[in-house]
């Protein structure tokens, strides 16, 4: 901070700690974001005083041009940025600059002008077929408790034997396993709905928890509860997964959602069409499901390279 103390005037860091505050207290952005914005604007209050020749002050923020922003934009990735450091950046930039709006004391204008950078496209990281079922194996699961066990399990065999986000798994109710169905009718994303097979490990698994479960369980209660009978939160579940990544050897990409890209890749490579993938999966769009086959060829090449002679 004292770098920037010397590179800015002290109005203009005074509006740049209330900015902050703000994001801190009445937001409640997570602690790393917080960090990454006060890093990426004072990057940009010295990128502005070597360009301006002089303390950046308030007025040269009110006056700034989206050719300022894109010259900033230029210089950190010359400096080996990546264009997700510099689209959360911009947007960085841009919550300041509103910020800064709203108290009449500069434009927005210029910042919404400029372009993020074009995101890479990075495949999905699935597991294999043999690390799948080892996760959503009930004797698998670390919880001392039973019944715990048991819905961990079931939880993560609709991840992946149904291919269901973590939100939509938890949001299920004992009413939808009533009469042992084949099916179950999920509201996805933008309150679309969509059916989706409930495989039989996937329906017995729920039948083991609802049967061990200490808690009363209305039909149109939350199925999912947690160790002391609330609705099950999302990251109890996440923090179990991260300790299967330890002890069944698992990457770092080893999480809920993964066992949703598990379910598409592996039925993609079981010769499912992508249409069916994509009602399977909620997609809006075929684009989305489309990164699949990316995920797959991927797996081909990995196989060709390791097995072919020629190689």
């Amino acid at each position: 901070m004292t770098e920037l103390l010397i590179i800015a005037d002290p109005a203009l860091l005074a509006e740049r700690q209330a900015w902050l505050a703000s994001l801190a207290d009445e937001r409640r952005l997570a602690g790393h974001t917080l960090d990454a914005y006060e890093r990426d604007t004072r990057q940009f209050l010295a990128f502005l005083t070597q360009h301006l020749a002089a303390p950046a002050r308030l007025k040269d923020i009110g006056n700034l041009r989206p050719a300022d922003l894109r010259g900033f934009l230029a210089a950190r990735r010359r400096d080996g940025a990546g264009a997700r450091t510099l689209g959360r950046g911009l947007a960085g930039l841009r919550s300041f600059l509103r910020h800064l709006e709203r108290k009449g004391l500069a434009n927005a204008a210029g910042a919404s002008a400029v372009r993020s950078p074009k995101q890479p496209k990075s495949l999905p990281k699935p597991l294999s077929d043999r690390q799948a079922i080892a996760v959503v194996d009930a004797n698998e699961q670390l919880a001392e408790e039973p019944w715990i066990r048991v819905r961990n399990a079931a939880v993560l065999t609709l991840l992946y034997g149904c291919g269901l986000r973590i939100s939509e798994a938890l949001s299920l109710t004992p009413e939808n396993f009533a009469g042992s169905p084949t099916s179950l009718r999920i509201t996805g994303k933008g309150d679309k709905t969509r059916i989706v097979p409930l495989i039989a490990p996937a329906r017995s698994g729920v039948e083991d928890y609802i049967k061990l479960c200490p808690f009363p369980l209305g039909a149109d209660k939350p199925l999912f509860r947690g160790a002391r009978g609330g609705p099950l939160q999302p990251a109890i579940i996440q923090r179990e997964m991260q300790k299967m990544r330890g002890a069944l050897g698992l990457p770092d990409s080893a999480t809920p959602h993964a066992l949703r890209h598990s379910f598409a890749t592996h039925l993609l490579a079981g010769g499912g069409d992508l249409r069916t993938i994509q009602e399977l999966l909620g997609h809006a769009s075929l684009s989305t499901t489309q990164v699949y086959t990316g995920v797959d060829s991927a797996r081909l090449l990995e196989i060709y390279d390791r097995a072919h002679p020629r190689a």
